[in-house]
């Protein structure tokens, strides 16, 4: 049924060219063209073809053969295309593949040909097959230079970070989902660097799997890849996310260049944190007053004690001449000569 779809798409297209078994010289062509590039491409970095084939022949059926491409990883950017352009005011048709091809050694690496397997007719409408190719392509590859981390060449690079809802408006017992999404124009989603750990001195940190996609466009593929935590401060009040920086290769400007996504806090909400409790303050006395009330209780003590008793040597005091009356009359009378009173 596809057979007959082309057929008749391709019937549709008003060449005015006799239809012969014979194929002559510019009929049908086939190319496959390089895409220059400002310098020679290191290992892993994307090179463009483009192979076109334009056919002055009506074609019933058709498959391209693409080579073995050893020394490359390679990619097609999508469907075959067909058209019709016009020339000298017939009409021809055009076909259009792209690929993206991935070195994976330094060298003159050579792209072999392409055959494309064609069924034409001739005068009788009988079906022939007829096969044309390109051209073999030699390239040059370097050896990609010494990095300290992955060896990423890109020719675009973006990069976003995303939380599931305000990392410092958290509520207790809360963790946060964190996304970070790398998006790559020219690369495989294989080339771009592994999920890195993210690491805190006091949240906790739990890795999910990366998830990794590419998209197709006509410039190269779109490498595609997710790197997703979910966080929790640790103490339940806040904990700081520490950065992540990564290195690549811009390959439109030639240089090196580093990536940090800068470190983030994550915290509870205050609003809704309960009051901290405030302890006692302990009552504190001043040393002069206790130590007055100590000594009047050690006084009022030993009054107790000895309330009702007789020192032992009160007796002998009082016979002491200061203190005895007896003997202080016989010292006055003495004195006055009057022993008799």
């Amino acid at each position: 049924m596809k057979a007959l779809v082309l057929l008749f798409w391709l019937l549709g297209g008003g060449l005015a060219l006799a239809q012969t078994q014979e194929v002559f010289p510019g009929e049908l062509t086939l190319t496959v063209t390089v895409e220059a590039g400002a310098a020679t491409p290191y290992v892993q970095e994307m090179v463009l073809i483009t192979i076109t084939g334009q056919y002055r022949r009506y074609i019933t059926l058709e498959k391209l053969e693409q080579p073995d491409l050893e020394g490359f990883n390679w990619m097609q950017l999508g469907p075959d295309q067909w058209f019709d352009t016009t020339e000298r005011g017939r009409k021809v048709k055009n076909f259009k593949r792209r690929m993206a091809l991935y070195p994976d050694r330094a060298g003159m690496l050579r792209i072999g040909a392409f055959t494309h397997h064609l069924r034409l007719t001739d005068e009788g409408d009988d079906w022939f097959a007829h096969d044309i190719q390109s051209a073999p392509v030699t390239i040059e590859v370097l050896p990609a230079p010494p990095v300290d981390s992955w060896w990423f060449p890109a020719r675009e690079l973006t990069v976003s970070d995303s939380w599931s809802n305000a990392p410092d408006q958290l509520k207790p017992g809360e963790g946060v989902l964190r996304i970070i999404r790398i998006e790559a124009v020219g690369v495989d989603p294989d080339m771009i660097p592994p999920m890195p750990e993210l690491t805190s001195p006091s949240a906790m940190i739990f890795a999910h799997p990366e998830k990794r996609l590419v998209q197709l466009s006509p410039e190269g593929p779109v490498g595609i890849a997710f790197w997703r935590w979910t966080i929790r401060p640790g103490n339940d009040t806040s904990a700081i996310v520490e950065p992540v920086s990564f290195d690549y290769f811009d390959t439109v400007n030639r240089v090196m260049r580093t990536v940090t996504i800068s470190a983030q806090r994550v915290a509870m909400d205050e609003s809704v944190l309960p009051a901290p409790v405030v302890p006692p303050v302990p009552a504190r006395l001043l040393a002069w007053p206790v130590l007055g009330v100590f000594a009047m209780a050690l006084a009022a003590g030993l009054g107790v004690i000895l309330m009702g008793r007789q020192f032992a040597g009160l007796e002998r005091l009082r016979r002491l001449a200061p203190f005895d009356p007896l003997r202080r009359r016989m010292s006055r009378a003495a004195a006055a000569g009057d022993l008799g009173a």
